[in-house]
């Protein structure tokens, strides 16, 4: 069973769950679209188990303690940042991100070197790949073709929530877990706070190199890739 933190930040206050010895190797992970640090439950029991201290957190607009209103507020930059906040007690720790969270763990990566011991990105690869597939690869152009609806304010929202659209991120989960997601998602602003993610992000993110020894993860039977 996974501890739940709260961490205080200059910027604001983080949810969290954690596992393993506070004096392990510790090991931050960034959970994706549309989750949170629940995600990452079963990978928490066996860091800890394994003797690393595991800590996942609700990212910005994911935790109720740090969820501005203003889009610009969720800049990569604000991102980057709330990483090395949160890491502030380590001098240097590993790196594992999903989805939105490998979008931040790269960018983190390459501005911050010194502070990795390695990094881990499922789904999402570097920033400069992903750019250069959305100018020339129509099969990731159709992928992401649903950039323009989540960057719409309000429509997004009525077919997320009022649509079902939510609920089909879920498929393939247990009911129970499918309704933790759809009741966090459900309160008064946490969507739209998620969705500032891509409506701050005009354009792909962009990390420059990588020289921490990195592992890059994709699954093709992830339906959520792309």
């Amino acid at each position: 069973m996974s501890e739940q933190l709260v961490i205080p930040t200059l910027s604001g206050t983080f949810d969290a769950l954690a596992s393993g010895p506070d004096d392990g190797r510790p090991v931050l992970l960034l959970h994706g679209f549309p989750e949170c640090a629940y995600q990452w439950e079963h990978q928490l029991a066996a860091l800890g188990a394994a003797g690393f201290r595991g800590v996942a957190f609700d990212q910005r607009g994911y935790s109720p303690g740090i969820r501005p209103a203003e889009v610009h507020a969720y800049a990569p930059d604000e991102l980057v940042g709330d990483v090395l906040r949160v890491a502030a007690g380590w001098p240097r720790f590993d790196l594992v991100g999903h989805d939105w969270g490998s979008a931040v763990a790269w960018m983190v990566a390459a501005a911050h070197p010194d502070r990795l011991r390695s990094l881990t990105a499922v789904s999402t690869p570097h920033g400069a790949a992903f750019s250069a597939a959305l100018r020339g690869d129509t099969d990731q152009q159709k992928r992401s073709e649903y950039f323009r609806l989540f960057r719409t304010p309000g429509d997004a929202e009525r077919e997320l929530l009022d649509g079902g659209g939510l609920r089909r991120f879920y498929e393939g989960l247990p009911a129970d877990q499918v309704e933790r997601y759809v009741k966090r998602f459900a309160e008064p602003g946490a969507l739209t706070a998620a969705l500032n993610w891509y409506r701050a992000m005009r354009r792909p993110a962009k990390s420059g190199p990588i020289t921490a020894p990195t592992l890059y993860v994709w699954s093709t039977g992830d339906r959520r890739n792309g």
